[in-house]
């Protein structure tokens, strides 16, 4: 048999077994390590519980996107004439008023257009000055004409009427003379006077006509004479109108000349200058961009099955990437009513029958209020819009 097979194992002295006894009112490591085990996971349990609560408060209480946007509207300042930049009164970034200049652009061709019309519009005044001259010397000379021929006439008319009754009664003396003549009763002495009285009534008649129709003559030429004022007006009418067509062209003009000083349509910032000093601009060509840093929204894409919560006026928190440690707040002011795949340039259309259903969106604005101009356009944000209050 091997060494020590019969040997017993050796007892142990009652003092050093009471020296390894754990000392009396403490614990194992067994229990504490389960203690704090089961404290971790009452911890994990109670983050998990509390943020799966908020997450499904979220979800049924707000409407929720994250890739949004805040939008203003750029204005795109451009230039309606031509010419040479002589002066940039702008930079990138600087605030601006309504009304400010913000460049200016060679004025001088439209300037020596400006003197030049002013030059031909005085030169019509004074044409015209001349012609209302000669239209009031006409009209005095032509009336106190027509009257006088009038008169004229009037006095001829009266002598040949006077003159009738001479020249029949005269006739019948005559004719009565010449009878008795005839007969043997009356002279031939008394026939050649009744004859003779009755030539000269008839020679006074008729220089009575033709006194008559000689005045009748000067009067259809004095009539003839006052016609000139309506050649003058029509010489006033034209001026009238040329004169019309040059002031058009005046304020044409003056209107270019408003043009080559650019202002600020808005209250704003200056964003973007994309032209300098002695650049040629043509018209139509941008040289600005502004926009008024008052006047921001959202515009977001929200999923068109969550759509049907969403309404204008709802309360909306807004957390901008760029301010992480401040909050905004905001409101729906529209909802679409079109997807934005229908304002896609490229349709999808699907003519295979091969579908798979994808869901839409559909594009939401915000407004969202301003604090101190540090929300500026095409930043980042996270909105939760709130449905509890429709």
């Amino acid at each position: 048999m091997p060494d020590g097979a019969d040997k017993k194992p050796e007892s142990v002295p009652a003092s050093q077994v009471a020296d390894k006894a754990p000392p009396s009112g403490k614990k194992s490591p067994n229990g504490v390590s389960r203690r704090l085990r089961y404290a971790i996971i009452t911890i994990i349990a109670a983050i998990t519980v509390y943020f799966g609560a908020r997450e499904i408060f979220f979800r049924v209480n707000y409407v929720y996107s994250e890739d949004s946007r805040i939008e203003a509207d750029l204005i795109t300042v451009s230039s309606r004439v031509a010419g040479w930049v002589t002066s940039l009164d702008i930079t990138e970034g600087s605030r601006i008023v309504k009304g400010q200049v913000l460049l200016s652009i060679d004025t001088r061709e439209t300037k020596l257009s400006i003197s030049e019309l002013k030059a031909q519009i005085a030169g019509l005044d004074a044409q015209r000055d001349r012609l209302a001259a000669e239209k009031r010397m006409v009209d005095e000379r032509t009336a106190s004409m027509v009257s006088s021929e009038r008169s004229q006439l009037d006095a001829a008319r009266v002598t040949v009427s006077s003159l009738q009754p001479q020249l029949k009664l005269a006739l019948r003396e005559f004719e009565r003379a010449k009878s008795l003549f005839d007969r043997k009763v009356a002279s031939r002495r008394q026939r050649d006077q009744a004859e003779n009285a009755h030539s000269q009534i008839e020679r006074e008649h008729q220089i009575a006509q033709a006194e008559f129709k000689s005045a009748e003559a000067k009067l259809a030429e004095a009539r003839a004479e006052r016609a000139q004022l309506g050649v003058l007006d029509g010489d006033l009418a034209v001026l009238t109108h040329r004169r019309a067509e040059l002031l058009a062209q005046l304020e044409s003009q003056k209107l270019d000349l408003a043009d080559r000083t650019i202002k600020s349509p808005v209250d704003g910032v200056a964003d973007k200058t994309f032209v300098k000093i002695g650049e040629y601009v043509t018209p139509g060509q941008r040289l600005t961009l502004v926009h008024d840093p008052s006047k921001v929204w959202i515009e977001t894409n929200i999923k068109e099955t969550q759509i049907r919560k969403l309404k204008p006026g709802q309360h909306a928190e807004v957390k901008v990437d760029a301010y992480p440690d401040m909050s905004f707040s905001g409101r729906v002011l529209s909802v679409g009513h079109a997807t934005t795949s229908e304002f896609a340039l490229l349709p999808s259309p699907n003519p295979s029958g091969n579908f798979t259903k994808i869901t839409q969106r559909l594009p939401v604005r915000i407004a969202l209020d301003q604090k101190d101009d540090l929300l500026r356009p095409g930043m980042m944000v996270e909105v939760h819009i709130d449905i509890r209050n429709p």
